[in-house]
């Protein structure tokens, strides 16, 4: 394989409004991709597609939504079907996480991250990933994180769906070969984005310096145009460290505690 060719595809991204999904936005049209922007927030999203628009030749369509539903992908596909586009490849980027001991957390909050985080990312690869396989010249990117290499005192739920949208595109990876399509699981570490706003606080970056997300999508697109492209990567070198060493030199009591005392709460 060579270096993907994104001029003529039709990209769909999620969580599009800010972030890594307004980041894979520019740096994908200005590889030549057509646009779908899926978000909430319908306002931002128009900015951003304003935004693209005014500096490349690519057509942006925006599409307001909100994933915490029931079949979000059969939904989408409608979406995009109705719209008359053929989506070459996809960006499964939206979620969020919540923070604290996992018995004090809201039952309500935790379903809809569940139905963010997991269901829609299983639910739009499954309603999508035929015709991007048919397609055979795209990419399928399910955003996980660091978080899904261990787990993660005060973030549970968060770290269990990162650690199964992780296995989950590992195994479609597997599933994919030969059929053109590149499948890659992108796991940040503490990025510079809206995350912890919405988290409420920075001790879930556990004391981590914050990346920029330009450098997340620039590691996610480098390994998507290897000519053997990876299953997963993980941005940022000191992260890949860290993740080696957690598996071959500490034990599992220890990564735990460890992760524990970096998101306690602090005197």
């Amino acid at each position: 394989m060579t270096a993907v060719d994104y001029r003529g595809q039709t990209t769909l991204i999620t969580g599009a409004s800010a972030g890594l999904g307004a980041e894979f936005a520019r740096r994908l049209a200005a590889r030549g991709s057509d646009l779908v922007l899926v978000a909430r927030r319908g306002p931002r999203l128009e900015a951003l597609a304003a935004e693209v628009r005014a500096h490349h030749r690519v057509r942006v369509h925006v599409v307001e939504m909100d994933l915490a539903t029931d079949r979000p992908g059969q939904a989408l596909a409608a979406r995009v079907e109705g719209l008359g586009l053929n989506v070459t490849s996809v960006i499964n980027n939206a979620g969020f996480a919540t923070f604290g001991p996992f018995h004090q957390a809201d039952p309500q909050r935790l379903l809809q991250e569940i139905a963010v985080d997991v269901t829609a990312v299983a639910d739009i690869s499954r309603a999508f990933i035929d015709r991007l396989r048919t397609a055979g010249r795209g990419v399928l990117v399910n955003v996980a994180s660091m978080a899904a290499y261990q787990p993660n005192p005060r973030m549970a739920l968060y770290g269990a769906t990162k650690a199964f949208v992780l296995s989950l595109t590992e195994a479609l990876w597997e599933e994919s070969r030969g059929t053109g399509l590149r499948v890659l699981a992108l796991s940040p570490g503490a990025t510079r984005t809206e995350f912890f706003d919405v988290v409420g606080t920075m001790r879930a970056a556990g004391g981590s310096r914050l990346a920029a997300p330009s450098d997340v999508v620039r590691t996610a697109l480098a390994a998507l145009d290897r000519r053997n492209p990876p299953p997963s990567v993980i941005a940022g070198r000191l992260n890949r460290v860290m993740a080696t060493l957690s598996r071959r030199l500490a034990t599992r009591r220890q990564v735990i505690r460890t992760i524990g005392r970096l998101t306690a709460e602090r005197a």
